[in-house]
């Protein structure tokens, strides 16, 4: 009697095994000609062998899913797969800018090579990395400077924000009237006068300010930030007025369209 009731307790154990054991991946005799084939446009991030190591399958691109329980999918090269709870994602084991030889800032090497294996599946040059960081890019005036009004006494500036790779170096001149457009570099030798500049805001970007104070006549006129790197150069044209009594100044509404 004691016997029976022992098999009888091992049964929903030995079933609770069975079912795990079932549930499983199983791997037979590895037999090529069973293998689905692969996409004709090919695998974003290339092919590896499945979890038993017979079939070529696509690996997992980056930002899909990978090495989970049921979906036992593997990352492709360059990338690792990066553990959320049970499942994971693929991401890049880089995490810089790269510069290719098509001329294009990718974020990572594995974005790039995504795109290479793009454009051989077009019939087009595959592209390699040319440098670590950005493109070099000419420079690009992304603040100009404004129009400034104000009465003579007061302390006034004018701004211009400009990008490039390398960062642009950036400098004023002042528009001299006459019959030819003639430049004064700045700041000169003019006491009430100073030119600052400092990198940023943005990485690659360089920030500049003409300075006045007090502000006179003199100084009234058109001013020209100019950038320029290896890659070429870029500018833009302010200018200050000196107006009689502060009533004269001259404010800008801000409206809806602007702000879009």
């Amino acid at each position: 009697m004691k016997s029976s009731t022992v098999f009888l307790s091992l049964v929903p154990v030995l079933w609770f095994l069975s079912v795990r054991v079932s549930a499983g991946p199983t791997c037979g005799p590895c037999d090529p000609a069973q293998c689905a084939p692969l996409p004709e446009q090919g695998c974003r991030s290339g092919s590896v062998l499945d979890s038993c190591a017979c079939c070529s399958v696509c690996a997992a691109a980056e930002g899909e899913a990978c090495g989970s329980r049921v979906l036992r999918v593997r990352c492709g090269s360059g990338l690792e797969c990066v553990r959320k709870k049970k499942s994971g994602v693929c991401g890049c084991k880089s995490n810089y800018e790269v510069c290719g030889t098509d001329g294009t800032t990718y974020r990572t090497g594995c974005a790039l090579k995504s795109a290479s294996q793009v454009a051989e599946a077009e019939g087009k040059e595959p592209i390699s990395v040319q440098n670590k960081g950005r493109c070099a890019t000419a420079p690009v005036i992304v603040t100009p400077p404004g129009q400034v009004f104000n009465v003579s006494g007061s302390q006034v500036f004018l701004s211009c924000e400009a990008v490039g790779v390398p960062t642009p170096v950036l400098t004023w001149k002042k528009v001299l009237n006459g019959g030819k457009k003639k430049m004064e570099l700045l700041p000169g030798d003019r006491e009430n006068l100073a030119i600052q500049t400092r990198g940023g805001p943005e990485k690659h970007e360089v920030t500049g300010w003409v300075l006045i104070s007090p502000l006179t006549t003199e100084e009234e006129g058109s001013y020209e930030c100019h950038a320029t790197n290896s890659k070429g150069e870029a500018s833009a044209v302010g200018a200050i007025h000196v107006v009689e009594s502060i009533d004269d100044i001259i404010v800008k509404k801000v409206t809806k369209e602007d702000e879009l």
